[in-house]
């Protein structure tokens, strides 16, 4: 099975049914599918063929969901980027790829057009505005799909092993690398997820999540378009507007990140949403605190399932398991199909309740990374993709993340694992975010510096924090120093970008590597 047969067997089986909700248009998946067909033929009369790769640089929109199957149509490569990248970060992703079209929207134009400036050769630039708000030399998408007809030849066809996608890792470790996933890949992922959450047809997902990431792309597109359900599109996260249309729309599903759940626990108090349409809210893309968790079912009365995955891996992997047991702070078991394993440092596993790397088996594995041989042995060793994140399974066959294994601190030769100071400093009332990184030591090697953003009128002390911690931890894992800021810097999906405080800090000490 490909891509496009989901989109093709859905128009076949239900073609009045709906497939996507926006703003206040429904498209059915009769409608979704004649779209894509006739935007993969108006592609190819552009010259887009087999395994060309294809960049999409969109916010939230069905024209994204429509040039992602168009794509797949034409058994080209869908290369989707995070809209708020820079020029410069853009075009290493595209060049690195080799995009030969690229479509976007009038508020990415001028960012996208400075990106293709610094690239040699000619790609087709597309836009999903009108004619009025174009440039001229800048096709809109209205244009390229009355092309259709001048297609020379129908779309050609893909293998399931050939590539679908290249999805750009969030460069934690230097520069993003490409994920190659296939048709096979994404397909049993979505599959696997199908299973995991039990959609069916009356099914609606929420997706608020960025459809540039695999996450999204996944969860709310692939596996409700393979479910014969529908998804909502809501552009952009608020958590008012959110809760809003939770209670308008009705989702049956609600996919976030934790930041969107602590988000929406900062309302006053006083609103009171309707969430019972909800039968599960997922988590996944970052660690969930548990206070966080704990707090938001208090309050809405919504159960959070915790979930996790990385984009090499399709993204799902592991969840709780949707009326069986759950555990809060572990990110469940594994999807149907996808094998898990610990391995400890010489790719041997370990017995339960031992830390070690949390390594993945599976039809949803990625090829491997664009033109990354290397990287791509290193972490496939063993026939298992390795995550690089610490983590331990419990006798049940529960696992939990500990940590990532590059954000690991060694204090004195013991290990400290961020993670767990973190959720300690969530648990304070005061705290809104908190990171925990290390700083070098002349005596220790490094010690955990925390950098915490607190709560809307709340306040709170370094010392006092330092106190609760003590109270709370070993005395090696209380951060020596605890730095506050407005707010962290985030990820699309959530994840709080280590590696930026850590620039962000170096900068500030004059270079010295230590606040």
């Amino acid at each position: 099975m490909l891509l496009s047969d989901v989109i093709a067997i859905g128009a076949e089986q239900y073609p009045e049914r709906k497939a996507i909700v926006f703003r206040d248009t429904t498209i059915s998946y009769g409608l979704l599918a004649a779209d894509v067909r006739r935007l993969a033929r108006g592609l190819a009369a552009r010259g887009i063929r087999r395994a060309d790769r294809v960049a999409v640089l969109l916010g939230n929109c069905p024209e994204m969901t429509r040039t992602y199957y168009a794509a797949a149509e034409l058994g080209a490569v869908i290369v989707p980027a995070n809209p708020l990248l820079k020029a410069a970060e853009l075009a290493y992703i595209w060049a690195d790829s080799d995009v030969r079209a690229v479509v976007t929207s009038p508020a990415q134009l001028g960012v996208a057009q400075e990106a293709l400036r610094s690239m040699a050769g000619g790609r087709a630039l597309v836009s999903i505005g009108s004619r009025d708000e174009t440039p001229e030399g800048v096709a809109t998408l209205a244009e390229v799909v009355a092309q259709e007809s001048a297609a020379a030849l129908p779309p050609a066809g893909a293998r399931e092993d050939d590539a679908a996608a290249c999805l750009y890792t969030s460069g934690t470790t230097g520069r993003p690398k490409g994920a190659l996933l296939s048709h096979k890949n994404l397909i049993a992922n979505a599959r696997q997820v199908q299973a995991a959450l039990h959609m069916v047809t009356s099914d609606n997902m929420l997706c608020v999540l960025p459809l540039f990431h695999s996450f999204a792309a996944t969860v709310c597109q692939n596996a409700s378009l393979l479910s014969g359900a529908s998804f909502t599109i809501v552009e952009t996260f608020h958590p008012v507007r959110v809760l809003e249309v939770i209670e308008r729309v009705r989702p049956t599903v609600f996919p976030g990140v934790p930041a969107m759940y602590a988000a929406m626990l900062a309302i006053p108090a006083e609103r009171k949403p309707d969430l019972s349409s909800l039968r599960a809210c997922f988590s996944g893309g970052a660690p969930m605190p548990v206070a966080v968790m704990m707090a938001f079912e208090a309050r809405f009365g919504a159960p959070v399932l915790e979930a996790d995955g990385p984009t090499e891996c399709g993204p799902a992997t592991s969840v709780n398991p949707l009326g069986g047991l759950r555990k809060p702070g572990s990110i469940g078991r594994p999807l149907p199909g996808v094998e898990m394993k610990i391995f400890d440092e010489q790719d041997h596993e370990v017995a339960p309740d031992v830390v070690g790397e949390i390594v993945v088996r599976g039809d949803n594995v990625m090829l491997g990374y664009h033109n990354q041989p290397e990287a791509t042995a290193e972490v496939m060793r063993s026939g298992w993709y390795h995550t690089g994140d610490l983590g331990q399974r419990d006798a049940d066959g529960y696992f939990y993340i500990v940590d990532r294994k590059k954000d690991m601190l060694i204090v004195g030769g013991i290990n400290v694992y961020p993670r767990e100071v973190e959720e300690v400093l969530y648990a304070h009332p005061a705290v809104a975010d908190a990171a925990i990184i290390g700083a070098p030591d002349g005596r220790r090697g490094e010690v955990p510096l925390a950098v915490i953003a607190l709560k809307a009128g709340a306040s709170v002390s370094a010392p006092e924090l330092a106190a609760y911690c003590r109270e709370r931890l070993a005395n090696f894992k209380v951060p020596r120093k605890v730095i506050f800021r407005e707010s962290l810097p985030r990820s699309g999906t959530g994840k709080i970008l280590k590696r930026l405080l850590r620039k962000e800090l170096d900068l500030e000490s004059g270079g010295s590597g230590s606040p």
